[in-house]
């Protein structure tokens, strides 16, 4: 059934967009997939290669059996099946920067089929989306093409480094759609410990396969953009990719299937090579590698280590504390964040855990996540501890202060790492909650404004906010704003 709202509309008609996923996802693992060379990001060019990874002959791959749990704890985690033999194929072709001119890869038996992952949409709606299969294979070298004017460079460090590649249904119809999807993917693996999701460093890396089609006609001729290694990139190719082969589809042109590839400052796609079908490559099982095989007592000794995923702490934070299925999706989208708001509601000495839970919610989203935002730190680093700012929200709670003078002492917090008992004690910004004083300075001002009580009275309700303006004024913005409303109502 097609979904509406995701169409395209071109001066012919209406036009299914069709999107599925390659996501390669570098294996967190100190060693390469099949020789024992050093895995670190940012070695010198070279210096992380043995005769295995440069292609010379006689080599043997041994494989790795630590990047073989982390993708069965990753088909775990992405509810796939776990196959019991699986085969590692030679992927041949030629390029500078493979040695070998093969990649030894899984084509006809993966070792984990099918699976799927929920994303969150807008509205909160979610959509399932199903996966194909997971496979291991090495990664190639870099080529650098920028550094000379008439000669590449080759780096083969990352060469024979092992990935995962994700593979999914054509489910997407939108870039909103993939960039969550790749946002929900890179969640996953970080919470699962198999890949630290580093875009910028090329450790996750999306092919995005895309093509259009009338509303419930077969599928059209898909190009690939290969190697985005950004979520906000991978939304502008694809809505330039979109448009592209919209105009050529509109002009009674044709699709041409190709790799093409984004640039990020012209904003556009361009081809690449030609795409063969995956036969072209032609792959064979590797004679070198026996079949993978696993035993369901490997499988569930992982399974007992998995953690709980972001899906299911979601539904914990929503059940346990109260919290809006946005503000659940918010915290469980890193591991981290997770952690850390945890620590901090157990921090809490209020009574009322829920609503101590839903306000450190609130403020770790508003004020802590702008904050961070702007001087660009992470949560690990903030300059306050986490019992602090459950403490702050204590404060709320128990009407020591407002919330506005508590964005005050946020501020004081984050400049001075001071406490916010301290801060207030110091600073005297203590709430006003007596109400004889409140009552006394309400009657003051009423006294001082006939007129305006005797307006009100007659039906200018809009003058409540006046009066409360100037109690608040008076008591410099320190009383309690509940027991203003109430005395204040009880006296009009």
């Amino acid at each position: 059934m097609t979904d509406n709202t995701n169409l395209v509309k071109g001066n012919t008609g209406l036009w299914e967009v069709v999107i599925g996923l390659e996501v390669h996802a570098q294996v967190s693992s100190k060693a390469k997939l099949f020789s024992g060379s050093a895995t670190e990001f940012g070695a010198d060019p070279n210096t992380q290669v043995n005769f295995l990874d440069a292609g010379m002959p006689g080599m043997l791959p041994v494989i790795n059996g630590y990047c073989v749990d982390q993708a069965i704890k990753t088909g775990l985690g992405l509810n796939g099946i776990l196959n019991l033999v699986s085969v590692f194929d030679r992927k041949n072709y030629f390029y500078a920067d493979l040695p070998t001119g093969y990649q030894i890869s899984q084509f006809t038996r993966p070792i984990v089929t099918g699976g799927y992952l929920d994303i969150d949409l807008e509205d909160e709606k979610t959509k399932r989306v199903n996966l194909t299969r997971i496979h291991i294979e090495q990664d190639a070298g870099k080529s650098t093409h920028d550094l000379h004017p008439s000669l590449s460079y080759i780096d083969l460090n990352r060469a024979g480094i092992a990935l995962m590649e994700i593979v999914s249904e054509p489910e997407m119809r939108s870039s909103q759609e993939a960039m969550a999807y790749v946002k929900k993917l890179r969640s996953i693996l970080r919470y699962l410990g198999s890949c630290d999701g580093n875009m910028e460093q090329g450790s996750l890396r999306a092919d995005a396969n895309i093509s259009l089609r009338r509303p419930g006609e077969p599928l059209g001729t898909r190009a690939e953009i290969k190697n985005v290694n950004s979520v906000r990139f991978l939304g502008q190719a694809i809505e330039y990719e979109i448009q592209r082969q919209l105009e050529i589809l509109e002009d009674g042109g044709e699709i041409i299937q190709e790799t093409r590839l984004f640039d990020h400052i012209k904003g556009e796609t361009r081809s690449m090579r030609s795409k063969e079908d995956a036969h072209d490559y032609r792959y064979f099982p590797d004679p070198d590698l026996k079949p993978l095989i696993l035993t369901q007592e490997r499988i569930e000794k992982i399974r007992t280590t998995m953690p709980e995923l972001p899906d299911d702490k979601k539904s914990r934070f929503i059940n346990d504390y109260g919290l809006s299925p946005y503000d659940a999706s918010v915290l469980v989208a890193e591991q981290e964040t997770a952690f850390y708001y945890e620590d901090v509601v157990k921090a809490s000495t209020s009574t009322d855990k829920r609503q101590a839970a839903k306000l450190i919610a609130n403020w770790l989203i508003s004020e802590v996540f702008g904050a961070m935002n702007k001087q660009s730190v992470s949560i690990s680093s903030l300059p306050f501890k986490k019992n602090d700012l459950a403490t702050l929200v204590d404060l709320i709670i128990d009407g020591t202060i407002s919330g506005k003078i508590a964005k005050d002492v946020f501020i004081k917090m984050w400049e001075t790492g001071k406490s916010p008992k301290d801060l207030v004690k110091d600073l005297g910004l203590q709430q006003i909650s007596d109400p004889s004083i409140i009552e006394k300075t309400i009657e003051q001002i009423l006294n001082d404004y006939p007129d305006k009580v005797a307006d009100y009275r007659e039906g200018k309700v809009q003058l409540f906010g006046f009066f409360v303006g100037l109690v608040m004024k008076v008591l410099q913005g320190k009383a309690n704003p509940g027991l203003v409303n109430e005395i204040l109502k009880k006296k009009l």
